[in-house]
């Protein structure tokens, strides 16, 4: 089974509770105004591997020192084959270590459809963030890109892990994001506060720094 990817990083600290790997599906059809990773929407680039390399890599990379998985995109249930081959992969892999690593998942569709065409999958997923970036609304919930979005629950493990997060509103301002190198490019991983990203580049206009193609910016 192949899996389009846009990029996969360990450690991940801003998207789910402790050290996680992180894994950005390539390809959304939902494509929501203001979203920060339009590089990750487009269906047509090929970065396809298949999804045992992609479990080989994880435990190569994270050496069993993790606790938990969190999966965003794009969109991840817009690959519901690839997507549900890897969360049983994932699954077999912790039986495997006999660990408690959680599964996260972020959607941009609603928990109705969800449900409706995609039960299966979501009963392989301890904790879920659905629902679409609306811009207009406020960024205050950890994890959360806007007030719409909730974080759902679905296992006994993500009951445990999460339910302390469940209204756990950001208590510094100052958003978390993480910065990564990858050759002459630069990630960003995290949930920034509105228009951080546009004061980040300006800042680093000012000091000759260009940003030529930047993911929040279509």
């Amino acid at each position: 089974m192949q899996i389009n990817i846009n990029k996969a990083h360990f450690p991940v600290t801003v998207l789910g509770h402790g050290r996680r790997i992180g894994i950005w599906l390539q390809g959304c059809n939902i494509g929501c105004k203001g979203c920060v990773s339009q590089d990750t929407w487009e269906s047509k680039i090929n970065r396809s591997m298949s999804v045992a390399q992609l479990l080989d890599w994880c435990k190569q990379v994270s050496k069993g020192q993790l606790d938990g998985i969190t999966i965003s995109g794009g969109e991840p249930f817009d690959q519901p084959k690839a997507l549900s081959a890897l969360l049983d992969g994932l699954h077999q892999w912790r039986a495997d270590m006999q660990t408690d690593i959680d599964i996260l998942c972020y959607s941009g569709y609603p928990l109705s459809t969800l449900n409706k065409k995609h039960a299966n999958i979501l009963g392989k997923i301890d904790a879920l963030i659905p629902e679409p970036y609306i811009e207009q609304q406020p960024t205050t919930q950890l994890w959360r890109g806007s007030e719409n979005q909730t974080l759902q629950l679905l296992t006994e493990r993500g009951r445990k892990k999460y339910a302390p997060y469940l209204s756990d509103a950001v208590a510094n301002p100052d958003k978390q994001i993480q910065v990564m190198l990858d050759g002459q490019k630069v990630w960003y991983i995290g949930i920034p506060r509105r228009g951080d990203m546009q004061k980040l580049e300006a800042q680093c206009s000012g000091s000759g720094i260009r940003f030529q193609q930047p993911s929040w910016r279509s």
